[in-house]
């Protein structure tokens, strides 16, 4: 009996990067299940995209419903091949000291625990068919460090290293593990989120042209349509109007 096509589970898909990946994947001809927090968002994806998506409210920080997931899906829906960990975000630019306890433990639940749950709900599956793919959204953050990152590039940092480690773990096995990290990125509600305000939101792009969430999500599809035996890695990208801007300097301690 011939499978059906590769079906996607991607977290966060309500907007942003998961949105735009969902609408892409669901045009390259896979299956997707589209998850995230807001039901009315969910069912509007699901009427632009079509039968070959089916919408999933899923909360990542409520960890009784991430690890009941996988047998809660419809039947025929329950062998998921690739698992994008989309869903993340970041909460103010106050430095460590000013910072709010509850936006670093929110930071935290979504970031770090939702995104290693899910992975631990899905994996044992893809191991048992000895094929499947996860792929994670980390972040330019969680390699170059600036001023009120703190525990947000601290949370992207864990992605890498998970990831890095998960694919040791899979050595032998026919299940890939790919970070993707982006840089400067527009055409989502991350900045807005993270600052509260729209109008200081729209400032974080004035005068650049980032990177936007098709840009992503051309990326997640390039990755899955390599032969299964290649593995990427990482994926680091940043728009043309950014770099690293090396080590800082306060030349204002001098004796």
């Amino acid at each position: 009996m011939t499978r059906p096509l590769k079906t996607v589970l991607i977290t966060g898909a309500t907007a942003g990067f998961g949105h735009a990946i969902a609408l892409r994947l669901v045009k390259d001809g896979y299956r997707v299940i589209a998850t995230g927090r807001r039901q009315e968002r969910l069912d509007a994806l699901a009427q632009e995209a079509g039968p070959a998506l089916l919408p999933v409210r899923l909360d990542v920080t409520d960890l009784a419903a991430v690890q009941a997931l996988p047998a809660s899906l419809p039947e025929g829906w329950r062998e998921v091949d690739v698992l994008v960990n989309n869903a993340g975000l970041a909460l103010g630019l106050e430095k460590a000291w000013e910072a709010k306890p509850s936006d670093w433990e929110r930071m935290i639940a979504t970031n770090v625990t939702g995104l290693v749950e899910i992975t631990r709900a899905l994996l044992p599956g893809m191991v048992a068919r000895n094929s499947g793919h996860v792929i994670s959204l980390g972040s330019t953050a969680g390699t170059y460090p600036y001023p009120g990152a703190n525990v947000y590039g601290a949370t992207k940092a864990f992605v890498d290293q998970f990831m890095q480690n998960l694919r040791s773990d899979l050595l032998g096995k026919q299940v890939r593990a790919t970070t993707i990290a982006p840089g400067l990125c527009g055409g989502s509600e991350f900045s807005a989120v993270r600052l509260g305000d729209q109008a200081k939101a729209d400032a974080v792009y004035t005068g650049t042209k980032p990177l936007l969430p098709e840009d992503i999500a051309e990326t997640v599809a390039w990755i899955l349509a390599l032969p299964a035996h290649v593995n990427i890695n990482h994926v680091e990208m940043m728009p043309t109007c950014q770099a690293s801007a090396g080590l800082a300097v306060d030349r204002t301690m001098a004796d």
